[in-house]
C-alpha cells in the first residue's frame, strides 16, 4: 500500500537525541535528521491532539487539524435511541460531568453534559460531537480514522456507520481519507462487506505479540492495517506485517522518545496524543 507522505515546512537542525528506549538499550545515539533526509511517516492524532485539548471533541480534532496531522482518530457509539456519538469510554463518567453507558442514554441527554472542564475551565461547554457533525465539519480537511468502539454492544452500529459515509460520498473507490478499525475483528469483517472500498484495520492489544505469519495472513483477506499497541512493535512485527501487505499504524505515542523509537523501527504511521512529536525521521549513528 503506498504511503502518505507528511510534508514539514522548515528544515531541523542535526540533533542528538538519548532515550530509555531501544537506541538506548543498544547504547546507541539516535538523531534527528535533516529535511531532505525525512521518510514518509503519517501523523494521527488521537482522539484528536488530544495532548493539548479533551479528547474525542470538536476542539481536540479541530486542534489536530492545526497542527497538521494526516489524520484525526475518533471512537463511534450508540445512544439508546441509536444516534452516533464520539466517545471513547462505554461510560460518560471519566469525560463528562455525567454517569451512565452510552448506550443507556439519549442523544439528548448525553449533548446536555460538559465534556471539556474536566481538561481545563477553556473548554468550558464542549459537547459530545455527533458522528455525523464531525464528518460534516472534516470531510475534505483531514483524513478520518473511524474506531467502531465495543461494537458488540450496539447491534447495527456497522450498518449506521456505513450509512453516514455513503450519504455523505464518503464510501468511494480509493478514499484513502477514511479508515476504520476496532478491536472487535468480527465487526471489521462486517464494516468491510458494507464498505468494500474502504480501507479497514485490525486493532489489537499486548496479547498479540507472538502474532504468526498464518494469522497476519488472515487479517490480510479483510483488512488493510495492523494497528497495535507501540508496547509489542518489533522490527520482526513490522517487517512480516509489511510481507503480509499491510500497514502498521501503532498506538498511542505519548512522549517524543515514543515517537523517535517507532520512527526507528520504521513504521508506516504513529498514533499520538501530540502531533508536533512526529515532526523527522531519527537514523542510527553509524
Amino acid at each position: 500500500m503506498k504511503r502518505m507522505v507528511t510534508i514539514l515546512a522548515a528544515s531541523l537542525a542535526m540533533t542528538s537525541f538519548t532515550g530509555s528506549g531501544l537506541a538506548a538499550e543498544q547504547g546507541e545515539t539516535v538523531k534527528m535528521v535533516s529535511k531532505q533526509e525525512q521518510q514518509e511517516m503519517v501523523n494521527i492524532a488521537h482522539r484528536g491532539a488530544s495532548g493539548h485539548a479533551p479528547e474525542n471533541t470538536m476542539g481536540a480534532f479541530q486542534k489536530g487539524v492545526e497542527m497538521k496531522a494526516d489524520y484525526i482518530e475518533i471512537d463511534v457509539q450508540m445512544t439508546k435511541d441509536g444516534e452516533l456519538v464520539v466517545i471513547h469510554d462505554t461510560t460518560v463518567d471519566r469525560t463528562t460531568n455525567g454517569t451512565g453507558k452510552v448506550g443507556d442514554l439519549t442523544l439528548k441527554e448525553i449533548r446536555q453534559l460538559d465534556a471539556g472542564s474536566w481538561f481545563s475551565e477553556a473548554f468550558t461547554g464542549e459537547s459530545v460531537p455527533t458522528f455525523e457533525e464531525v464528518l460534516a465539519e472534516f470531510q475534505g480537511k483531514v483524513g478520518i480514522l473511524v474506531e467502531l468502539k465495543a461494537p458488540e454492544l450496539y447491534t447495527g452500529v456497522e450498518e449506521k456507520v456505513a450509512d453516514a459515509l455513503i450519504e455523505k460520498n464518503m464510501s468511494a473507490p480509493n478514499n484513502n481519507k477514511i479508515i476504520i478499525q476496532s478491536f472487535n475483528h468480527e465487526s471489521i469483517k462486517k464494516s468491510k462487506e458494507l464498505l468494500p472500498n474502504l480501507s479497514h484495520g485490525v486493532l489489537t492489544g499486548g496479547s498479540w505479540a507472538n502474532v504468526t505469519e498464518e494469522q497476519l495472513a488472515q487479517f490480510a483477506s479483510y483488512a488493510d492495517y495492523f494497528n497495535p499497541t507501540m508496547k509489542i512493535v518489533t522490527d520482526e512485527l513490522v517487517s512480516n506485517v509489511h510481507e503480509a501487505g499491510m500497514d502498521i499504524y501503532p498506538y498511542t505515542s505519548r512522549s517524543q522518545e515514543q515517537a523517535l523509537r517507532l520512527f526507528d523501527l520504521n513504521v508506516d504511521g504513529i498514533i499520538t496524543d501530540y502531533p508536533e512529536h512526529v515532526y523527522s525521521h531519527p537514523v542510527k549513528n553509524s
